[in-house]
């Protein structure tokens, strides 16, 4: 077992449970958005909060941050973007007609996925929605973003003379268990994957690979041929619903409702690691520098080596369910519906893991030259389900 930790810094500034946290590109800043209908800002410098963006009806159910602009997403049908410096409301898209559960910002693209069915493209800018995709049967849960240019090849794209307008897509994972691939051009549907028999709560995609994968309440993850629309794998052992997922260098990560993450080798579908010792739903995962990070229903956040699966460590001080972490400057931030944003110190764990890879990458090179090369790997639903509870 892993030993516990405090918090360097506890944030207990917003008045309901947060949703979402959200990283600057530039890592300087945070995005909190919360049950209590409001957004904050966090300097990631000093931890200061540094905006509060009021103005949502409803509680805040998503946030993106940008450098310079902030976007939110809420039960009140509607997604606004701030300004990082001002606070300043810049632009309110209306349109959809149920709660907005997620949005995605792509180049000059805000896009956006509702419980009424759909999901729209907005200029973001121009506060004007350019395109609705309909088709689903039911909510539309997560959302993911290409272009045609990362996955074609020039005679593929050929056959597509009519989309060359524009070659991105967006990808929508819905709870009528499918997996849609539009043109965001035309709005119309490029394919419909078919093979899940529950709700799709997660993709996560590799574009340079032509592979979507999928991880769905039928306890499974799919993953596909973005191009063909060809199901290649289906991953069995999970025990519950995949809740979230995390890819890094070929090996998957799959959070889920079974209380484990479980790590796969894309290339053969092999189940490589097992991590336990949570007491409930694992709700988030983060990969950073051969640590894995989880988020879970039980309140507490955990720290495991990421080859051995050990438990590192333990990080304790939430009330309720964990339904964010990000990682900057090897600090963790862990947002919960307890509505605390807390801050850990992580540099110990990191160091620790960096003598432990040199250690093994040394005993890895004796015992090549020994010819026996030991085997070494490289490296939301909570959030989702209150807001169904509520409808």
């Amino acid at each position: 077992m892993g030993n516990s930790g405090s918090a360097v810094k506890v944030c207990t500034d917003h008045q309901g449970g947060i949703n979402w946290l959200s990283l600057s590109p530039d890592g300087q800043r945070l995005l909190t958005g919360s049950e209590d209908g409001t957004a904050r800002l966090w300097s990631t410098a000093d931890s200061q909060c540094r905006g509060h963006f009021q103005g949502h009806e409803s509680y805040i159910t998503f946030c993106h941050l940008e450098n310079e602009a902030a976007f939110t997403c809420s039960a009140d049908h509607t997604i606004r973007k701030w300004d990082v410096v001002t606070g300043q409301c810049l632009a309110i898209y209306r349109g959809h007609t149920s709660i907005v559960n997620r949005i995605l910002v792509a180049k000059d693209y805000l896009f956006s996925g509702s419980y009424d069915r759909t999901a729209r493209c907005w200029s973001v800018d121009k506060e004007k929605q350019i395109q609705e995709f309909r088709g689903h049967r039911n909510c539309v849960l997560t959302l993911a973003h290409y272009s045609s240019r990362d996955v074609l090849e020039e005679e593929e794209e050929e056959e597509e003379a009519e989309e060359k307008v524009s070659r991105d897509l967006l990808v929508t994972g819905s709870t009528d268990c499918t997996v849609k691939v539009w043109w965001v051009s035309s709005g119309r549907c490029y394919q419909t994957l078919l093979g899940h028999t529950g709700a799709v709560l997660c993709l996560i995609l590799d574009a340079p690979n032509r592979e979507l994968f999928s991880g769905s309440t039928d306890y499974t993850i799919r993953t596909w041929n973005i191009v063909t629309g060809e199901q290649l794998k289906v991953f069995k052992e999970h025990q519950g619903s995949v809740i979230c997922l995390e890819l890094v260098n070929r090996h998957l990560y799959s959070g889920s409702a079974d209380r484990t993450v479980k790590c796969w080798f894309v290339d053969t579908g092999e189940r490589i690691q097992t991590y336990k010792a949570h007491k409930h739903s694992v709700s988030t995962l983060k990969y950073h520098a051969g640590i894995l990070f989880t988020g879970s229903g039980d309140a507490c956040a955990r720290a495991f080596n990421s080859r051995s699966g050990v438990l590192q460590k333990i990080f304790r001080g939430h009330k309720f369910i964990i339904n964010c972490i990000q990682i900057h400057n090897e600090l963790l931030y862990t947002a919960s519906h307890d509505g605390t944003l807390r801050i850990w110190d992580i540099r110990g764990i990191c160091k620790r893991n960096k003598r432990r890879w040199k250690k093994e990458r040394s005993v890895q090179g004796r015992s090549s030259q020994k010819g026996s090369l030991s085997r070494l790997f490289n490296n939301r639903v909570g959030c989702m389900i209150q807001q169904e509870n509520r409808e």
